[in-house]
């Protein structure tokens, strides 16, 4: 006797998707570069080269570039452009904002800041899901390029700038900006420096050593991405072309 069809198991099928999609997601490349590294036998799916472009996998295979296993989670990557009051860490219940909650729900996965602006602190901050990349971009070993606009309590001498160029000495490491100009012709209070360091608060406490207090600092580039045509509190997620450059560390 037939069973009712609403007594019928119904089966799953598993999900699968393109090669090349599975390995953007992976965050390896773009989908057009993956075609590429497909092309040239880089790429093996479950211990088997695989060199067909038309190739699907489900979401469960083990696929691997040049040996290191990927993951098939999409891969999110947002700028952020931080205001004052929140917070850069994921969790903190002591906290009363931290910059996830700008995000809300907007994505599914889990993304996380690279690095850290400090609660006071306002700019560009980028959020991913992208483990290598965080790695690359945090390492001091890189010396991602970053550049603050940091308003002052009073003019700036030009020789401050001069001794922030040849370095000053913090926790006994010595710590030099790459640049210091005034950041406004008429306006002394006001400094654009470019820095390397990764120091905790590192900006803030080399003008507390030349007697300056910061009343306000703005991150306005971060390892080639500015906070142009993005509002204080708002994000939007990055073109392909930023994806990319920030890959190959282009910028």
């Amino acid at each position: 006797m037939e069973k009712h069809p609403s007594a019928r198991k119904t089966v799953k099928k598993p999900v699968t998707i393109r090669l090349n999609r599975f390995i953007a997601n992976g965050g390896v490349c773009s989908r057009r570069e993956a075609d590429e590294l497909i092309r040239k036998g880089l790429v093996s799916v479950n211990g088997k080269k695989v060199t067909d472009l038309g190739v699907r996998v489900n979401l469960s295979d083990d696929v691997r570039y040049r040996g290191r296993k990927l993951s098939a989670e999409r891969k999110v990557y947002i700028l952020l452009n931080k205001p004052r009051g929140y917070v850069t860490t994921v969790e903190d219940p002591h906290a009363e904002h931290t910059v996830l909650d700008l995000i809300g729900n907007a994505v599914p996965e889990r993304v996380y800041p690279v690095g850290r602006l400090d609660k006071d602190t306002t700019g560009v901050l980028l959020l991913t899901n992208d483990g290598d990349l965080t790695g690359k971009l945090t390492h001091p070993r890189y010396n991602r390029k970053k550049i603050y606009h940091v308003f002052l309590d009073r003019p700036v001498d030009r020789e401050d700038l001069f001794r922030l160029t040849e370095g000053i000495s913090l926790d006994g490491e010595t710590i030099a900006a790459d640049a210091a100009s005034y950041g406004d012709t008429e306006d002394r209070s006001q400094v654009g420096i470019e820095i390397h360091s990764g120091q905790n608060r590192v900006i803030r406490r080399l003008f507390e050593a030349l007697g300056y207090r910061v009343r306000k600092l703005d991150r306005v580039y971060f390892a080639g991405l500015t906070k142009k045509n993005v509002q204080r509190g708002r994000w939007r997620f990055l073109t392909e072309k930023e994806i990319n450059m920030l890959r190959r560390g282009a910028f």
